[in-house]
């Protein structure tokens, strides 16, 4: 049903800067719908989950630890989350705007651009909720849970997003993370690090200063994701590779896109009433 409301959305509502988002956030109540759903059986989830490969590439990528673990014995004081890792949770946390922000400001500042802006972001959370159904995989601090991340030394993982969460929220830090919570075993690809360095590469099309902005902040963002332990670095690189494939391929997609954009017009304007239809004429001219 999430699926077939988006084109519903374009057939009985005339364009406009309105539709425009309410067709942003119906993709985003699909995306959320099929991202939580492998969640609804839990055990049966946690039985397919991978863990192990992305720790043995981070080894890898660590020479030898991996990089969550190597920033947290470097840098974290056992029990205490400090004023550096309070601004990598708060980055953390912001992460649920900055997609959105990016594509609601080229609606507003370069509505030319918004189509393809929008098209290009909402393929990469789409494409990423095809990945947690068919590779789920466990973040750092779940496998650091589970007792298949840890080697011996005596600073553990932590998850420091939940220890400042529970001390800044309060009691209203549980209602929040059971909102946003959703499925914690959808790690591969990173769609926080996908999506934020999509929407860098959209706002640096909007102008110089807002693309510095967002290259800035998917840079931040990318340090605490690995830092807090909530993706490994592999899962970064992952949805590096995700937002310049959609990149890539936008182009190639465009001719089909039209297609559809132009059946769905045609499909409007049958649904218009006799009064609507001149104005939807020069709306689509």
């Amino acid at each position: 049903m999430s699926a077939l409301s988006v084109p519903a959305l374009c057939v009985v509502w005339p364009r406009s800067r309105t539709r425009d988002a309410a067709v942003c956030a119906l993709n985003m109540w699909g995306y959320v719908a099929a991202y939580e759903m492998p969640h609804d059986d839990p055990e049966r989830l946690a039985a397919r989950v991978h863990v192990g490969y992305p720790i043995v590439i981070d080894r890898a990528l660590g020479l030898g630890v991996p990089p969550t673990l190597r920033l947290q014995r470097s840098f974290s004081t056992p029990a205490r989350v400090n004023r550096f890792e309070r601004l990598l949770v708060w980055c953390h946390w912001l992460w649920f705007a900055v997609p959105h922000g990016a594509v609601g400001y080229m609606l507003v500042r370069r509505r030319d651009l918004f189509p393809g802006a929008a098209a290009r972001m909402y393929a990469v959370f789409d494409l990423g909720a095809l990945f947690y159904w068919t590779i789920p995989t466990a973040p750092p601090w779940w496998a650091a849970a589970h007792a298949r991340l840890e080697d011996g030394q005596t600073v553990r993982t932590r998850r420091m997003m939940i220890e400042y969460g529970e001390q800044y929220w309060g009691d209203r830090w549980g209602a929040l993370y059971d909102v946003l919570g959703g499925n914690p075993l959808a790690a591969m690809p990173s769609l926080h690090f996908a999506t934020s360095l999509m929407a860098a590469h959209l706002l640096a099309e909007a102008g110089l200063l807002a693309g510095t902005i967002g290259f800035a902040y998917t840079a931040l963002l990318g340090l605490a994701l690995v830092y807090l332990g909530e993706h490994y670095a592999i899962d970064l690189i992952a949805g590096a590779a995700l937002t310049e494939t959609v990149r890539a391929g936008a182009p190639r997609a465009l001719p089909l896109a039209r297609r559809i954009s132009l059946s769905l017009q045609r499909l409007e304007h049958r649904a218009a009433r006799p009064g609507q239809q001149g104005l939807l004429h020069r709306r689509h001219d």
